[in-house]
């Protein structure tokens, strides 16, 4: 099996989003307007405050294919190699805890380029409230044009995995389908999966989907959906299942469990490392 890492977010109340393109939300859009449930929001339980020491890596800005300038964290191989991995934050932003688990990815897979994709334009959340309108003010169309300017900055030959947790784990597949053939293996963590079939068979990675069991929204209706959507494009899909609930890999959050998260992080290095 084979793997791919990103991480994203997005988009728009549902009024807003008939009104600009006159049809049914998009994957990224439905998980965005979750946001109007308030046992969702409470779900995420605010983040500890954190800074990171030392960073390895540096802030860089490059353009978007909407002429606007965009944002991300990028840790560059010590050796110079094709091989990218695109990481996408969760609903908080693109915080500290995203930067250090960046860091933990380059220092596990080794002479990789590392770049953490910020979809909410050097905003980043501390509290609930914020969060969820950062995450409703994504548009699809301003996060496609950020990272297909990232596929643009990082060149036609770069190798691609990418990964992502909530929000980022939408986004990771919608990266994956951007990179066409330039995608090697997308890892979703607990993210809305795309149900367009024609996006999906557009898709040339095989996707490592991460699942907690507890998870209210992206639930077994969700899985068991994205599961028969993959096997009808012929797309590889391997889904793993833990006795958790939605952001049990975030170390901020007081639900992390630190050993499936542990156990999460490994399977999804393994096939990265397999395909980088």
């Amino acid at each position: 099996m084979r793997t791919i890492f990103l991480l994203t977010f997005t988009c728009l109340s549902l009024p807003v989003l008939f009104a600009q393109n006159c049809c049914m939300p998009g994957s990224t859009e439905s998980f965005a307007m979750l946001t109007d449930d308030a046992a969702f929001i409470a779900s995420h339980l605010e983040p500890e405050a954190f800074t990171l020491a030392d960073p390895i890596g540096k802030n860089i800005t490059f353009k978007a294919t909407d002429g606007r300038e965009a944002y991300a964290y990028e840790i560059k191989a010590a050796e110079a190699t094709d091989n990218y991995v695109f990481v996408i934050h969760e609903w908080w932003g693109l915080n500290d805890y995203i930067k250090q688990e960046s860091e933990k990815i380059y220092r596990e897979l080794g002479n990789v380029n590392v770049i953490a994709i910020d979809l909410y334009d050097g905003k980043v959340a501390t509290v609930r409230d914020s969060a969820a309108a950062y995450m409703q003010s994504v548009t699809t169309e301003r996060a496609e044009a950020i990272i297909k300017g990232l596929l643009k900055h990082v060149g036609k030959k770069a190798d691609i995995a990418t990964i992502g947790w909530c929000f980022g784990g939408g986004w990771s597949l919608q990266a994956a389908i951007l990179a066409g053939n330039q995608a090697k293996a997308c890892v979703m963590y607990y993210g809305m999966p795309e149900k367009d079939l024609s996006k999906l068979k557009k898709l040339h990675a095989p996707v490592l989907f991460i699942w907690p069991e507890q998870d209210k929204w992206i639930n077994q209706d969700v899985v068991d959906e994205f599961r028969k959507n993959m096997k009808k494009t012929g797309k590889e899909l391997e889904v793993i299942s833990y006795n958790a609930d939605h952001a049990f890999a975030n170390p901020s959050n007081p639900k992390y469990s630190r050993a499936f998260a542990d156990d999460a992080f490994e399977k999804a290095m393994t096939l990265i490392r397999k395909e980088l």
